[in-house]
């Protein structure tokens, strides 16, 4: 086989495999809204419950629609931007559930589970605008 050829396959590997992630992370954080939702439905409905927990329902829903804003960027700069506000949303969402958590308004198994995802959805974002940027 000869190198441009097994160029061509590399790189239609690398586009298949990028294109496969996109669709994970987009599958992924749109769960992460709809879990979210759920979630916040089955909060108390106390004045501090209600509170914190629209904090919650802004940042989570922002992490899976600015997800999907940064797939359609323009540019490099515009996907690195996108990026650092999903980034930015993730960790307030984290912070917003570890609230709820930590006050007590919760003791939902639910709310762990979705802190764990969270958080893992911010590791993998963090490392791509890290990548981007390193990249930039």
């Amino acid at each position: 086989m000869n190198d441009r050829i097994l160029n061509d396959r590399i790189m239609e590997d690398n586009v298949s495999a990028k294109v496969d992630f996109i669709t994970a992370m987009k599958n992924r954080t749109k769960a992460l809204v709809l879990e979210a939702i759920k979630f916040y439905q089955s909060i108390p409905k106390t004045e501090e419950a209600k509170i914190i927990g629209r904090q919650f329902m802004r940042s989570s829903s922002s992490v899976g629609a600015n997800y999907r804003a940064a797939c359609r960027s323009r540019s490099k700069a515009e996907f690195f931007s996108k990026l650092s506000i999903v980034v930015e949303e993730a960790d307030e969402t984290a912070f917003w559930l570890e609230i709820l958590i930590e006050a007590e308004i919760t003791n939902n198994e639910n709310a762990n589970k979705l802190l764990m995802e969270v958080n893992e959805i911010l590791a993998i974002m963090a490392k791509a605008r890290k990548t981007v940027g390193d990249k930039k």
